[in-house]
């Protein structure tokens, strides 16, 4: 006799995941905690620690668990725009991405997925009253500051935190977003997806978090990556600000 048919979720949280391995079982159990009916995706990129092998076994004994290995380390932006392709040709209502190494608390997640009620895309914002991070030298907080405040210029959006990962989008707005016209793959993505989005009309949220500092692993944030997404946010927003491109 088959098995009853199980409605598909309509919240898909997606980590994509480069040497996690110490982090990835724990964080979905965590994930499962505040959103049981939610289903996780993993996009890994081939880590070196297993990371992808510990995920397909996790996905055998746990059908809300899904796995996508790709060959080698391709960048942030083209592993967020895999789980976005994911989500629209599966027909999930919400996409919640996260990172995938418990800088994003996952307590945080029935407040993102409440503001869903009202928003297409809500915001886990450091910025925002309430909100805040860990750990963080005054140096970075600054430049991380300076750069939402740049974006908030340039792009005309009115968030706080337009560079965090921490986010959930109404995926009807990502079918009707340009993501083919993105040309960010690294830090840079998180403020241009979210202009592309916006673009759509979309109505944008945000409610606080607190970032707090990974909890195995190291950071993958460099000084030569940094500079190239700054670079690309000037560009982008230049066009913007002058109508130059839509």
């Amino acid at each position: 006799m088959p098995l009853p048919h199980r409605p598909r979720s309509k919240l898909l949280v997606s980590l994509m995941t480069y040497n996690e391995r110490d982090n990835l079982a724990p964080l979905i159990a965590e994930i499962h905690k505040f959103s049981p009916a939610a289903e996780v995706l993993v996009v890994d990129d081939n880590s070196p620690d297993g990371t992808g092998i510990l995920a397909d076994e996790l996905a055998v004994a746990d059908a809300r668990i899904h796995v996508l290995h790709r060959s080698g380390k391709l960048g942030l932006g083209t592993a967020t725009l895999t789980a976005m392709r994911y989500a629209i040709e599966h027909d999930y209502e919400f996409l919640q991405t996260m990172d995938a190494d418990f800088s994003h608390p996952p307590r945080f997640l029935p407040a993102i997925a409440a503001g869903m009620t009202h928003q297409d895309v809500m915001i886990g914002s450091r910025y925002v009253a309430g909100g805040g991070t860990e750990g963080w030298p005054k140096g970075r907080l600054l430049i991380s500051k300076s750069v939402n405040a740049l974006v908030r210029f340039l792009f005309r959006m009115p968030v706080k935190d337009a560079s965090g990962a921490f986010r959930c989008y109404r995926v009807q707005n990502l079918k009707q977003a340009r993501l083919d016209w993105m040309v960010s793959k690294g830090y840079s993505f998180q403020q241009e997806v979210l202009y592309r989005v916006f673009l759509t009309e979309a109505r944008l949220g945000e409610t606080p978090i607190i970032f707090e500092n990974r909890r195995h692993g190291v950071s993958k944030v460099n000084a030569q990556e940094a500079i190239r997404s700054i670079t690309t946010i000037l560009l982008l927003g230049t066009q913007r600000f002058f109508g130059l491109r839509g």
